[in-house]
């Protein structure tokens, strides 16, 4: 946690007035450019959090185009775009913020999903945690902030270059690599047979499959350990709580999505924004069993196949297993009733027409 002035080396955010943010590292003579001349680092460093800074003109006369002078001179708006004058107001970024700006080399997860990881998995200060998938790091720097220095984070990523990515933007976020992280490039399975048994309190597997690395991470998670998976799609999820359920040794899955809309509030105009952020992904949780014990599960009706496709079925099979699947939530008593009422509603409407066909005045 740092506190005080800004220094050289960190990171900040410039916000202006119309609300958009530029996160930068403050380099000692550095400067920043935005769409309204450009921020001096050095007008910023030693300044406290909080502080406004207003940007000088960008464009001097060694600046301009030598070869093509006019090339400027015909496009006035990015001159006028040089100007500066305009104020920005800097802050140190919150994670979430450093999440969003940060170089990626994969597709992050939207801190309202991480959010939940955190919360749903349970995941506090202390606690020792295996991840795997780091892709950039958005979900490796929460896990850290949230065990904290007394706890332990073990991060497998397959691909040494997105490893590589991750350990940057933690060495960036901390100003040194945190010392309670072990990050392990390989595949899951591979690395997660090299760790001791019954070691981690949480598991957090962000990849394509994770239903194939159900065995190892059973194999390492202490028992009621709780296991949360990140999946985008409805056929990923859905194979993944199958193979929970198959497993034996997993609690029954939860299952949930989450959706972020933002509302604008200026005196009595106060409405939700256009833009929302929808579909990302699904979380399942779930909870690991004792060795020898089964996981308990809501008996389904016997009447009530959900596993056979309608489609292999012969056309008199098909009829007889549409009835089975009870589509219809109505009972014959309350449809005789629904019908009753349709026909008087359709007597009186045909008592209403003329002989033409149009309603009676």
């Amino acid at each position: 946690m740092r506190r005080g002035v800004l220094s050289a080396g960190e990171k900040v955010q410039f916000t202006d007035r119309k609300g958009k943010k530029i996160t930068e590292q403050l380099v000692a003579g550095g400067v920043t450019q935005t769409g309204h001349g450009i921020i001096l680092h050095d007008d910023v460093i030693g300044k406290p959090e909080g502080s406004v800074v207003v940007t000088v003109h960008a464009k001097r006369e060694d600046q301009i185009n030598q070869t093509y002078p006019d090339k400027d001179r015909n496009k006035p708006w990015k001159g006028t775009r040089a100007i500066g004058g305009w104020e920005w107001c800097v802050m140190r970024p919150r994670l979430a913020d450093y999440v969003l700006s940060m170089p990626r080399g994969a597709q992050i997860m939207y801190p309202k999903d991480i959010a939940q990881v955190i919360q749903l998995g349970d995941i506090r200060s202390g606690m020792r945690v295996l991840e795997s998938g780091a892709g950039s790091g958005a979900m490796s720097l929460n896990l850290l902030d949230a065990v904290g220095e007394g706890g332990h984070l073990t991060t497998i990523e397959l691909r040494p270059d997105f490893a590589r990515v991750a350990e940057a933007n933690a060495t960036l976020y901390y100003g040194h690599k945190p010392q309670w992280w072990d990050l392990k490039t390989g595949d899951f399975d591979s690395v997660a047979a090299t760790l001791p048994e019954h070691y981690f309190d949480r598991i957090m597997l962000d990849m394509l499959d994770p239903w194939n690395r159900l065995e190892q991470a059973y194999r390492v998670i202490v028992p009621g350990g709780v296991l949360v998976c990140y999946v985008t799609t409805t056929t990923q999820m859905s194979r993944l709580a199958e193979a929970l359920r198959a497993a034996g040794c997993w609690s029954e899955p939860d299952i949930q999505e989450t959706l972020e809309r933002s509302w604008k509030a200026q005196g009595l105009a106060v409405r939700p924004d256009h833009q929302m952020i929808g579909h990302t992904g699904f979380l399942v949780v779930a909870r690991a069993m004792a060795e020898g014990f089964q996981a308990l599960r809501k008996r389904d009706r016997a009447t009530k196949d959900t596993v056979t496709d309608v489609d292999s079925l012969s056309a008199e099979e098909r009829e007889a297993q549409l009835e089975e699947l009870e589509l219809r939530d109505i009972s014959d008593h309350k449809l005789r009733k629904v019908l009753r009422d349709l026909d008087r509603q359709v007597g009186a409407l045909e008592q209403g027409l003329g002989d033409d066909g149009k309603t009676a005045c």
